[in-house]
């Protein structure tokens, strides 16, 4: 493992808080950079960031551009931005409602886009941003579909921006099921894993691992951008 592979670098995680986000964060942390844990709650980021040697807290919530300025103009130079924000509206599509439609396309591509706005002025030609999309978008379940269609959206958004913020290097990655403590709450969260393992062609449920070294190889990838890098084991094709 390169532990210095960041060394000197800035990198905001927004969603860096918990779960894979605090996970990339450490990561990152590990690779040599300085990680600016954003969230939307001051006091979360706080209590994560004191968990990093040298990490900092911001306060951000990509559905509010105001918040976005803001955050921006506090961390000062920065390198580059990974996005996690999402908002969940898993219902079948006899339930959908404008409220949760509205939330989960605002959480996972119009805020992450007003981001991407804002990040263009300010990360240096050699940044990129970092988009999470989700294995989802290419396995439709019911009950799944704005899972499902926003997280598609990430994985377009990517290539676009790619093309508009050049050089600015701009790419998503694809998590499939991990066991990044998101799960924790269920009732049943080992048989959960097991039948995402059974749905994969490596046989196993993922990692943070396997995701926060997708992440911090793409930071360090100078010659890669537009791209959607799928960590998900096979489950596209199982």
């Amino acid at each position: 493992m390169d532990t210095a592979r960041l060394t000197g670098q800035r990198v905001l995680i927004v969603g860096g808080a918990r779960d894979l986000g605090l996970a990339i964060a450490r990561r990152v942390s590990d690779a040599g950079a300085t990680a600016l844990v954003g969230a939307r709650s001051i006091e979360h980021a706080r209590e994560a960031a004191a968990t990093i040697p040298g990490a900092e807290a911001v306060q951000v919530d990509v559905t509010d551009e105001t918040s976005i300025t803001r955050a921006l103009a506090q961390v000062g130079d920065i390198d580059h931005i990974v996005v996690l924000a999402s908002a969940h509206h898993n219902v079948p599509v006899t339930e959908f409602t404008a409220e949760g439609l509205a939330g989960a396309v605002a959480a996972k591509v119009t805020g992450p886009l007003l981001l991407a706005k804002h990040a263009a002025t300010v990360l240096p030609p050699t940044g990129s941003l970092v988009l999470i999309s989700g294995v989802a978008a290419w396995t439709p379940t019911p009950g799944y579909a704005v899972m499902g269609i926003t997280n598609g959206a990430v994985s377009f958004a990517a290539s676009h921006l790619a093309r508009e913020m050049a050089p600015i290097r701009v790419n998503a990655v694809s998590p499939g099921i991990i066991d990044s403590g998101s799960w924790d709450q269920m009732d049943d969260k080992q048989g959960f894993l097991a039948g995402a393992a059974a749905g994969t062609l490596v046989g196993r449920h993922g990692e943070s691992d396997d995701i926060t070294e997708a992440v911090v190889w793409l930071l360090g990838a100078g010659f890669v951008t537009g791209e959607t890098v799928h960590v998900d084991g096979g489950a596209r094709f199982a």
